[in-house]
């Protein structure tokens, strides 16, 4: 890899910019140290990502955690660049690669407007495609463009590798024509995205575990050579444990798709499997946190089937650790709903009506609902029919929860300024 005196020069500046970004507390330094690195010489990230095997993670739900959980597998055999921070579009693609030049892989969580660019400029090895269901319309549009582009940079690259959730119509659209397309039934739980497929414009009927084309019969659920199996991972004849950290059904999913993309590159299946299950938060999603006396689980959802899936999380896998001064206690889980609606999370939350809260009925604790657009969520949690109180922030809501165990579901700038006010509201500078 050369980089020539431009090349490194730029790589310097980039990388210094990131340090003064993180030690001034202004952010990570993703974006800001692969701008300056990128206006100082354009072709940077061509060029850094030479000789690398790369793999792009992508879809509306998942990059994160299946990144991470990727990572974390080819950690086993070799160095790993990548971008822990989820800086996903290419000013923090380039910073991860500046800050380890000489990985032999690199795992890429890719924003999914910016698969077709940053793919030409890295000549990926694979891609991982997880799922497509309405996210941001104000920024991202509507999803059959999103399919087109990811399509687009898979027919581009036909030599590189493709492991696709084929329980997702749009996801296997976009698959479709690769010659090196490794089927995982990584499941889905939310498909009023996918009522019409892509290359025929016409409807998808889904039943159970299958989805087809009647338009066209080709166009049907493809048998996957890696699947799930209740909390097993099924691959050829052989069944594994599948023993994750992290709790749900996705995650099972984006496990699945990880390690399936870690044997493709050489990984063992069991020593992939052991290292998927140290995986045990995502950049501070699913953390837990000890907030004065509420032991605090954080989640993040961004769109209504992540929405949708941490709800569930909610309803079937509460926090089994409570204490008060050291001691285990029973007290119901409190949960809170925190919301906003600034550029980051879209500001249209008209999707807010397409979530179904009705599984909120069978929890016997307090339910809050907070952020800029908490009372928002009020309105649609009073025509479901639950009760809730309305507190501005999650701190307030907190201090409100009985002693105990919470569960906290925050979208975008609502996780992110409560993960950052916690040292302040709860004095736990470190």
């Amino acid at each position: 890899m050369d980089l020539g005196i431009r090349g490194r020069f730029a790589r310097a500046m980039g990388r210094t910019a990131s340090w003064a970004s993180r030690v001034s507390g202004r952010g990570s330094g993703g974006m800001i140290g692969g701008r300056v690195a990128m206006g100082l010489d354009p072709n940077l990230l061509a060029k850094i990502s030479e000789g690398k095997k790369v793999v792009i993670v992508t879809g509306t739900n998942g990059k994160s955690t299946t990144t991470a959980m990727l990572r974390e597998a080819l950690m086993h055999v070799g160095s790993v660049a990548s971008n822990v921070h989820g800086d996903n579009m290419t000013e923090g693609v380039l910073a991860a690669l500046l800050e380890k030049p000489d990985a032999e892989y690199a795992v890429l969580e890719v924003d999914e407007l910016y698969v077709p660019r940053i793919a030409n400029m890295v000549e990926p090895a694979g891609f991982v495609l997880l799922n497509l269901s309405r996210d941001q319309l104000d920024r991202v549009g509507e999803m059959n463009s999103v399919e087109a582009r990811i399509r687009q940079a898979v027919n581009e690259h036909p030599d590189a590798f493709v492991i696709a959730n084929c329980d997702d119509p749009l996801i296997t659209s976009a698959a479709w024509d690769s010659p090196n397309t490794i089927w995982v039934g990584a499941g889905t739980t939310w498909t009023s995205g996918s009522v019409t497929f892509p290359r025929t414009g016409t409807p998808v009927v889904h039943s159970k575990a299958h989805w087809h084309v009647p338009a066209d019969p080709k166009y049907t659920r493809p048998t996957s050579q890696w699947s799930l199996d209740g909390k097993n991972l099924v691959h050829g004849d052989d069944k594994y444990v599948l023993a994750l950290a992290l709790p749900g059904r996705a995650n099972r999913g984006n496990a699945a798709q990880a390690i399936a993309a870690a044997h493709t590159l050489g990984v063992k299946i069991e020593d992939a499997i052991g290292q998927v299950g140290h995986v045990s938060e995502v950049s501070g999603r699913y953390s837990r946190e000890n907030l004065d006396g509420r032991l605090t689980r954080i989640l993040l959802a961004k769109n209504p089937a992540g929405w949708q899936e941490s709800l569930s999380m909610l309803a079937t896998q509460p926090i089994e650790e409570r204490f008060e001064n050291g001691q285990e206690v029973v007290a119901p889980t409190s949960i809170i709903l925190a919301v906003n609606g600034q550029v980051g999370d879209g500001e249209d939350l008209s999707w807010l009506w397409d979530v179904d809260f009705s599984m909120l009925h069978k929890h016997d604790g307090p339910i809050f609902v907070c952020g800029e657009r908490g009372t928002d969520m009020a309105v649609r949690l009073l025509y479901e029919g639950v009760e809730c109180q309305v507190v501005e922030t999650p701190t307030e809501a907190i201090r409100k929860a009985p002693i105990g165990s919470v569960d906290l579901l925050a979208n975008y700038t609502a996780f992110r300024d409560f993960k950052t006010a916690i040292p302040h509201d709860f004095g736990k500078e470190k």
